[in-house]
């Protein structure tokens, strides 16, 4: 009943979220057992997965099943933190319709052109209520109009995920924060860095150089470092994301295509303070100075 076959590994992988989270609670907290930190640590790169997999379950439902689907949406949920319903608006119908330009309510200049640790960090504290109060509660006010079916789904998700996070936290509070609640906000927070990375300082009026691509993370998160074609062509499943790239990767520019997304954190947000060429320069600012010139002239 899957769509693709591909999806057998969202499957396996929130399938092996959810197995290690059982572990985690069964174990309990041990501050000094290195197997405690060794799964801990790799439940956090599960999490990264789930939000991931929630934005690729959001582009295309897996199941061909409605029930499936809805029992997948919950089960994504519960992990990510946030009723998923939320990319709809945020992601599907905002940024994929102003991919980074003026109107996108998640566009990386909204605070400020730089592109340092600072601009990084102040980001999803900024991005995160404009969602909220510009795509969020005005998309739930018009389904509530025009889809009321679809609206009570969204209610019903976020029901589900607050008797799972209260249901955890009356076991056990203090538990529950270390493998409930701060999990949840690494998946989000991932999010939110990506698309952070994946645009800024890129060009948002290009046609193909308006995203950032990490060849590196594809094998390990669902092919989400093909970030140009996504945009390209949104519709596609990120299993052919990668025959879909090498059509296009000419015309990307090259320092667009990064290898190592650890080692652009590393050089952008660390080395550039110490070494000058490491840090990166606007291609949007580069546009509106040739555009400002040529209206002079």
């Amino acid at each position: 009943m899957l769509k693709y076959k591909a999806d057998i590994k969202t499957i396996l992988f929130l399938s092996i979220t959810s197995a290690i989270f059982g572990f985690l609670w069964h174990m309990g907290f041990q501050w000094t057992s290195p197997i405690f930190w060794v799964v801990y640590i790799t439940f956090f790169y599960f999490e990264v997965t789930v939000a991931v997999s929630t934005h690729n379950h959001n582009h295309i439902n897996i199941w061909n099943n409605k029930t499936l689907n809805i029992l997948t949406d919950w089960w994504h949920t519960i992990f990510y933190g946030l009723p998923i319903f939320v990319w709809i608006p945020t992601h599907n119908r905002n940024h994929h319709r102003y991919n980074n330009k003026l109107g996108d309510v998640t566009r990386t200049y909204r605070h400020t052109e730089n592109n340092d640790m600072p601009a990084l960090l102040m980001y999803p504290a900024i991005s995160g209520p404009n969602q909220m109060k510009e795509s969020i509660i005005p998309y739930m006010k018009e389904l509530r109009e025009k889809n009321p079916q679809q609206w009570r789904e969204n209610w019903i998700q976020l029901a589900v995920l607050m008797v799972w996070n209260i249901f955890w936290f009356i076991m056990n509070w203090k538990l529950a924060i270390v493998l409930v609640l701060i999990p949840q906000q690494i998946s989000q927070l991932s999010v939110i860095v990506f698309n952070y990375v994946q645009h800024t300082h890129a060009d948002e009026e290009s046609d193909y150089n308006h995203s950032r691509n990490f060849m590196g993370v594809n094998p390990f998160l669902f092919n989400n470092g093909y970030h140009t074609i996504h945009h390209e062509r949104a519709s596609i499943h990120w299993s052919e994301a990668p025959e879909a790239h090498q059509k296009i990767e000419h015309l990307i520019a090259p320092h667009l295509i990064e290898q190592s997304f650890w080692w652009y954190m590393f050089r952008t947000y660390v080395l550039s303070y110490f070494v000058p060429k490491y840090r990166t320069t606007s291609m949007r600012l580069e546009r509106i100075a040739r555009d400002k010139q040529q209206q002079a002239a």
